[in-house]
């Protein structure tokens, strides 16, 4: 892959790491621990406690995105990004600018997803 496009890819990267951040601190800054003992309506008790835990998996989605981020810009460092782990082919540019982080072309992240898909039918637990 061209050096220009590469330096694309990082500045996405490093653009979405930086609003990942800036988000994380603002949400740092609303307290999502509020007593739900100290609402009296068993309505308002739920509905709190329905959005804390949105908030926390929002939160853990960011988290594991900002994890990916880090990986991806390890590859960018390393010289191995847009490079299948699984097969060694390129990973197409399109896949690449739709999702930055892709770590499988997409041959081999359709297979992963049909044997995903299979083991579930089958009652096979993932890893």
């Amino acid at each position: 892959m061209e050096k220009e496009t590469v330096e694309y890819f990082r500045q996405i990267l490093e653009e979405q790491r930086k609003e990942i951040l800036k988000e994380a601190a603002k949400s740092m800054g609303q307290d999502i621990s509020v007593s739900l003992e100290d609402r009296s309506d068993p309505v308002d008790r739920s509905s709190a406690e329905t959005d804390r835990n949105f908030a926390l998996r929002l939160m853990d989605r960011e988290r594991k995105l900002l994890k990916k981020i880090d990986s991806t810009i390890n590859k960018i460092d390393k010289g191995t990004f847009g490079i299948c782990e699984k097969c060694g082919d390129d990973i197409s540019p399109e896949r690449l600018q739709a999702r930055p982080v892709a770590s499988l072309c997409i041959a081999c992240k359709d297979a992963q997803e049909n044997e995903e898909s299979s083991n579930l039918r089958m009652g096979i637990p993932e890893d």
